[in-house]
């Protein structure tokens, strides 16, 4: 009985220290103090991300989404700039004289004109400078800087500069014309030549920046695909065409967007140098809600003009990424 007794009590014994020895050690957990610890400092180092952004923010509010509201705002009423305290709500009178405005017709028109010509013409010569700035040549560097530097220029300081170029009487231009026979022309004085004059002054001043884009997508290019091409006889404006232009796509819709969105705000420009003249032929859109608005100092029909064009450049930004997407697709 003893006997039986003993082993009962070994196999008892060892029954429980094998349950023992295979029960898993439980990590402890942390304690509810350490986790506040983390939520303390991730809500600190969220507080100096905003912290740091905040004069951006701020600055953001106060000259960009403030003055979109108050410009929105003012379009519906009657605001006029010497009389503040004087402000009626018309409703929809403003929009409604914007559609029977012939100088708003008329500048809106000399805008898409500027932006149809000056888009293809800066786009086609800074693709052009950056392929002849892009080849092995004898100061390169030199004339990369000499296409860049108009860039770098006040734009108010090139419209002057160009303005005494295009003087009918003593214009540099006008003198290098006679030593070749032809006779002076009238350029900003004329109704036919004063947009096409600033046409090329915009060219002229900011194919240079689009150039620098544009050498960076060529440098980008692999050689061997212009190896391969050799190899296969391929001439060089096959090689343009199949190798340098696919290369480019994509800086070229982005070049294309940039340029006609800047066309589209066309101001210092006229500003500067016709004074919206003659004949209001060089008169863009944003001159003339400049005009209106501190000239006149209608700024009720000046905000409603504004809010107009600003929908009429978000259409046409969104068309542009439409047909970019489609292309791409």
């Amino acid at each position: 009985m003893k006997g039986n007794d003993s082993s009962a009590e070994k196999l008892e014994n060892e029954r429980h220290f094998h349950q023992t020895a295979k029960k898993p050690q439980l990590k402890p957990t942390p304690p509810p103090r350490k986790k506040r610890k983390l939520k303390s400092q991730a809500f600190r180092e969220a507080m100096t991300g905003y912290f740091f952004l905040a004069p951006a923010l701020v600055l953001l509010g106060v000259f960009l989404l403030y003055p979109m509201g108050a410009a929105f705002y003012y379009s519906f009423t009657d605001f006029y700039i010497l009389t503040p305290d004087d402000v009626s709500f018309i409703g929809l009178e403003n929009f409604k004289y914007i559609v029977e405005d012939a100088q708003f017709r008329q500048a809106f028109w000399n805008t898409v004109y500027f932006s149809v010509i000056v888009v293809p013409v800066q786009l086609s010569v800074a693709l052009g400078l950056a392929l002849l700035i892009n080849k092995k040549l004898r100061f390169r560097v030199f004339f990369r800087t000499a296409f860049f530097s108009p860039v770098v220029m006040s734009l108010v300081v090139v419209s002057i500069l160009w303005t005494f170029m295009y003087n009918p009487n003593e214009g540099l231009i006008n003198q290098l014309l006679q030593t070749v026979g032809i006779p002076p022309q009238p350029f900003l004085t004329s109704p036919d030549q004063a947009m096409n004059s600033i046409i090329v002054m915009s060219v002229w001043q900011g194919a240079g920046f689009q150039m620098m884009i544009f050498l960076a997508g060529l440098q980008n290019i692999p050689n061997h695909l212009y190896e391969a091409a050799d190899i296969d006889g391929a001439s060089s404006w096959q090689k343009f065409w199949h190798i340098t232009l696919p290369g480019l796509r994509n800086i070229a819709l982005f070049i294309f967007i940039t340029i006609s969105i800047a066309a589209f705000k066309l101001l210092v420009q006229p500003m500067i140098m016709t004074q919206g003249g003659p004949l209001g032929t060089t008169k863009s859109l944003v001159y003339h809600i400049y005009e209106t608005g501190f000239n006149y100092r209608d700024v009720g029909y000046a905000s409603a003009m504004a809010v107009v064009f600003t929908v009429i450049v978000l259409v046409i930004t969104i068309i542009q990424r439409v047909l970019i997407k489609e292309e791409r697709g």
